[in-house]
């Protein structure tokens, strides 16, 4: 579908278009309550605050939790990823992250690493693998726990292609060892169903901008039953403000500052729209999208696309004898928005072996058409012609 012009495939970097409601409720925030939440007994700020508990409940019900104050508003993924790794690592621990790790985690571990306060290894996620992958990635985990090993990371889903991560069969495996799991949802959330208590998640990290819907500015960690996390941040929430420390419970504990009110607000009518399209719908059409795509795209004579026997959002390709970043100029001129180079995924580029190359990625979304993956091959095969 074209927006002023464009066609849109890199709702993995943020989707766009936004619903209606996310835009309307966005404006509504800053014009009917723009006062403080928690600040003050004015109608305003008792507006504002009414408006950002609504959405911890929206979330709540989402992600399966019975209790919204475990919903912690952070401003985006990578904050609160970085919560919870320095909220709940201490210095000697060990930690464990897969291979195809987004540098949001990659970097804050190894920069803790780096300085001495922790060690980490990398467990593999055996993308090429069809026949026991899940077993293969529980052993490998298994075999590379350490005494000291207190957390266990991985993402759902990658954010350069379409591989999942067993979640649930990992979880378990972190149970009965006694190790911690975080989960960075970006790729996943509203994308499919993720259920936080049902499938044994201490800590899941997601987006409000990706596909959930809201906007920029958003995000959100959702705390597993019992996980209390150091601090990362200190300072006013209008909680006991007499008191130097931060409050034992959540979520003030763990929200200093004044909230995006704006953007929680449209952030809570995206998990609206998702809940009224339906995960499994989503997924199932964005299935749809990517089976089109991997056709189209497979069927023109240069085209390499990797892991294409994993099906979802995000599909990644090259083209033989340009480079990523060429492709991706190309489809602008066309009018078509993908994303190309290496997708801040160090780990994940090396492990498909496309590090040097990186790639063109192509990220679908609820407002886009069949329509729109012709217009991609098209462009893409005139492309080539044209070499």
């Amino acid at each position: 579908m074209e927006y002023g012009g464009l066609i849109y495939l890199d709702n993995a970097a943020t989707t766009y278009p936004k619903p209606p409601e996310v835009y309307g409720e966005t404006v509504k925030a800053m014009l009917n309550y723009g006062g403080n939440p928690g600040r003050g007994a004015h109608s305003l700020s008792l507006a504002a605050a009414k408006k950002i508990y609504e959405c911890r409940e929206s979330a709540a019900a989402l992600f399966g939790i019975s209790d919204p104050e475990r919903v912690i508003f952070t401003l985006n993924t990578t904050y609160g990823l970085n919560t919870v790794i320095k909220g709940m690592l201490k210095s000697g621990d060990h930690v464990l992250i897969s291979d195809m790790e987004h540098n949001a985690v990659y970097r804050p571990i190894y920069k803790m690493a780096d300085q001495g306060q922790i060690t980490y290894d990398i467990f593999h996620s055996y993308p090429h693998e069809t026949k026991d992958r899940t077993k293969r990635i529980c052993s490998d985990i298994v075999q590379k726990l350490r005494r000291n090993t207190r957390l266990v990371i991985c993402n759902h889903t990658s954010n350069i292609c379409s591989l999942k991560m067993p979640i649930k069969e990992i979880a378990e495996l972190c149970k009965r060892s006694g190790v911690r799991l975080l989960v960075d949802g970006a790729q996943s959330a509203g994308h499919e169903k993720i259920r936080v208590d049902e499938m044994g998640i201490d800590a899941l990290c997601v987006p409000g901008h990706k596909g959930l819907y809201g906007i920029q500015g958003s995000g959100m960690v959702i705390l597993g039953r019992g996980i209390k996390l150091s601090t990362l941040v200190e300072g006013g929430n209008g909680v006991n403000s007499l008191e130097g420390k931060m409050p034992d419970f959540t979520p003030e504990r763990y929200e200093a500052g004044t909230l995006p009110t704006p953007a929680v607000s449209g952030l809570c009518e995206g998990i609206k729209f998702v809940k009224a399209v339906g995960e499994e719908r989503i997924a199932e059409r964005e299935k749809e999208l990517f089976r089109q795509t991997r056709e189209r795209l497979g069927n023109i004579e240069g085209v390499k696309i990797y892991l294409p026997q994993h099906e979802g959002s995000v599909l990644l390709f090259n083209v033989e004898g340009f480079s990523a970043e060429e492709i991706g100029e190309r489809l602008n001129r066309e009018g078509i928005c993908v994303r190309s180079g290496h997708h801040c995924s160090a780990l994940g580029h090396r492990t498909l072996g496309t590090a040097d190359s990186g790639g063109v990625r192509v990220s679908f979304g609820v407002f886009n058409n069949n329509e729109d993956i012709e217009e991609l091959a098209a462009a893409v095969n005139k492309t080539v012609k044209e070499r």
